[in-house]
C-alpha cells in the first residue's frame, strides 16, 4: 500500500520544525552521545536495506499530467522552450522533473529527522558564488523547491542525479556506482564531524578553494583553475558589457529573443514600469538597514525579461540593471517569481505566505553565506493577486556546475562528487540535527551500498518516465520549441 497521504491527512513537517525549535528553549538537548545512539536507533525503524528500495506509488499521477499542471501557472509562450530543454537527454528531463520526483520521494520510507531540504537537490544545482567579502566559496546554489522534511528526500535526489548524468555521459556501472560512494561516504564524514562541532563553528564553515583544490587530482587541476578563474571573471562590469550595449546615450539591455527580451509597454491595462517599481520598492521595504542604504544609492535603468535553467522556464524572471555613480558602478539584480515548492503537496504549506521569503529563508539557512543582496518581496500584478519573488545578484562571482568538455566530465566527475556530499552535509548540518542524522549513517558502506541500489532503480524509472516525455511531444500532446531557440541560451 501506499504511504503517500494527502497534504490535508499530514502534520506540515513546517510546523514540527518550528515546535521543536521552540521546544528546544525550553529543555536543553540531549548529549552529543545520546543524540548519536538515537540515530542508531532509528535503523530498526528504517533500514539500509529499506532506503535501497524504490517503490512506486501506488496510484502514480502520470508525469505528463504532471508537467501541463505546472504549465497551467507559468508563461504560456515559455512552456516550449522547458520541453525542448528537458528533451536534451535524460538527464536534462530529471533536472526539470522535479514535481515528478516528488510524489516518489513521499512514497519512500524516512527517518522523519527534519532539516532545510533544497527540495532540488541533482548534480547541477552546486556551483562557486562569492561570500559577502568576496571570499569564492562552493555550495548548493539553487533554492526555489526548498521546504523542510526528512534529510534523505534530498540525498536521494542527488544520488538519483549522479546515476543518471553519469549514464547519460556514456559511463559505465563501475563509475556510477563509485559516484553514489563518494556522495554518500563525504556526507557521512562529514556529518560525523559536524556531529562534535560546535554551532557556532557549524554556522562558520565554508568549502573555500583551498578544499576544492584538496578534492581533485593533479590530472584535472588544470582543468578546475580555469574554472576558478572564469568564474572569478564574472565581474558586473563584464556582464555590464556583454548583456548591453548603448543606445543614444544610455545603456540598455540588449534583447536576444525569446531567451532575453524587454516586455511591452503595459501588462493588462497597467504600465509595465509602475509593476516593476512597485516591485523594487516592497523588495527595499524588507531589506535590513544597510543593504537598503547600499541598495538605494542605485537608479534603475533598465529591465528584461531572461529565460533560465530548465525547471525554471516559463515562470517570471527578469534581468534588472542599475547604476551608481555612472556606467562604471553598474549593478545586475536577477528577478524570480517563487511559487509552491513542488514538496507542498507531501509535507505541507510553508510557515511563510511569500514564497520568495521560503526561498530566501531556506537559501540562507543552506548556504550560509548567501548574496548580499539576497532578499524577498512580492506585487500585486492584478487586483487580488499577489506574486511573491526574490532577488539576487546575476553573475558576480557566480559559476554552475556544466557538464561537457570544459566542465564535468567522466574523467572528474568522482573529484566533484566529494564535493557535492561534502555541501550537502554542511547545508543540513546547519539546519538540522548533525548528530542524529550521523548515528543513523555512521560510516558503515551499506548505505552506500544501499543509495547505489536506490539510484539505479530511479535511474530506470527516469528513463521510462523521459521516454513517455518524448512520445508526448512526438504526438504533439507537449509542443516543444525549436532547437534554434536555443541561441544565447542563459544559465
Amino acid at each position: 500500500m501506499s504511504v503517500v497521504k494527502k497534504a490535508s491527512e499530514q502534520v506540515p513537517q513546517t510546523k514540527i520544525a518550528i515546535l521543536n525549535s521552540i521546544e528546544s528553549f525550553k529543555n536543553p538537548r540531549p548529549s552529543i552521545k545520546k543524540r548519536i545512539s538515537d540515530g542508531k536507533a532509528l535503523r530498526k525503524k528504517v533500514s539500509f536495506e529499506q532506503q535501497g528500495i524504490y517503490t512506486p506509488p501506488q496510484h502514480r499521477l502520470d508525469p505528463i499530467i504532471i508537467l501541463e499542471r505546472q504549465a497551467e501557472s507559468r508563461i504560456k509562450e515559455l512552456i516550449p522552450i522547458r520541453y525542448e530543454r528537458m528533451l536534451q537527454s535524460p538527464f536534462a528531463f530529471y533536472r526539470g522533473g522535479a514535481a515528478i520526483m516528488a510524489q516518489d520521494l513521499a512514497n519512500q520510507p524516512t527517518t522523519d529527522v527534519i532539516v532545510q531540504l533544497c527540495g532540488d537537490m541533482h548534480v547541477s544545482n552546486f556551483g562557486l558564488f562569492a561570500t559577502t567579502e568576496h571570499r569564492l566559496v562552493f555550495g548548493i546554489n539553487d533554492f526555489d523547491e526548498t521546504l523542510p522534511g526528512s534529510w534523505e528526500y534530498d540525498i536521494k535526489r542527488l544520488v538519483a542525479s549522479a546515476v543518471i548524468a553519469c549514464e547519460t555521459l556514456g559511463g559505465d556501472e563501475k563509475t556510477s556506482k563509485l559516484l553514489v560512494q563518494r556522495i554518500t561516504s563525504e556526507y557521512q564524514k562529514r556529518m560525523a564531524e559536524y556531529a562534535q562541532m560546535p554551532y557556532i563553528q557549524i554556522a562558520q564553515q565554508f568549502i573555500g578553494e583551498k578544499d576544492i583544490r584538496k578534492h581533485f587530482s593533479k590530472s584535472h587541476q588544470k582543468m578546475l583553475d580555469a574554472f576558478l578563474k572564469q568564474v572569478k571573471g564574472q565581474t558586473k562590469i563584464e556582464v555590464l558589457q556583454k548583456l548591453t550595449t548603448l543606445v543614444g546615450k544610455d545603456r540598455k539591455i540588449i534583447n536576444q529573443p525569446p531567451l532575453i527580451q524587454h516586455f511591452s509597454p503595459l501588462f493588462k491595462g497597467r504600465p509595465v514600469i509602475d509593476l516593476v517599481n512597485n516591485a523594487l520598492m516592497n523588495y527595499s521595504s524588507t531589506l535590513l538597514a544597510d543593504k537598503k542604504v547600499l541598495f538605494e544609492r542605485y537608479s534603475l535603468k533598465d529591465f528584461a525579461r531572461k529565460v533560465v535553467g530548465v525547471g525554471s522556464v516559463g515562470t517570471n524572471c527578469m534581468v534588472i540593471y542599475f547604476e551608481g555613480d555612472g556606467p562604471n558602478d553598474p549593478l545586475f539584480l536577477q528577478y524570480k517569481e517563487a511559487q509552491h515548492s513542488v514538496l507542498t503537496p507531501y509535507l505541507g504549506q510553508s510557515t511563510y505566505k511569500n514564497m520568495g521569503r521560503r526561498v530566501v529563508s531556506g537559501q540562507r539557512l543552506l548556504q550560509g553565506a548567501p548574496d548580499i543582496f539576497l532578499n524577498y518581496g512580492d506585487l500585486e500584478y492584478e487586483i487580488g493577486s499577489r506574486q511573491g519573488f526574490y532577488l539576487r545578484q546575476l553573475r558576480d562571482m557566480k559559476g554552475g556546475i556544466v557538464f561537457g568538455p570544459d566542465g564535468v566530465s567522466l574523467q572528474n566527475f568522482p573529484d566533484y562528487a566529494r564535493l557535492f556530499g561534502w555541501a550537502l552535509a554542511l547545508g543540513h548540518a546547519r539546519s538540522g540535527d548533525s548528530a542524529v542524522i550521523s548515528g543513523y549513517c555512521g560510516q558503515s558502506k551499506k548505505l552506500d551500498e544501499a543509495l547505489y541500489r536506490f539510484a539505479k532503480a530511479y535511474a530506470k524509472q527516469n528513463q521510462a518516465d523521459y521516454e513517455l516525455f518524448c512520445k508526448a511531444v512526438k504526438s504533439g500532446r507537449l509542443e516543444a520549441a525549436k532547437p534554434e531557440a536555443k541561441a544565447g541560451k542563459s544559465k
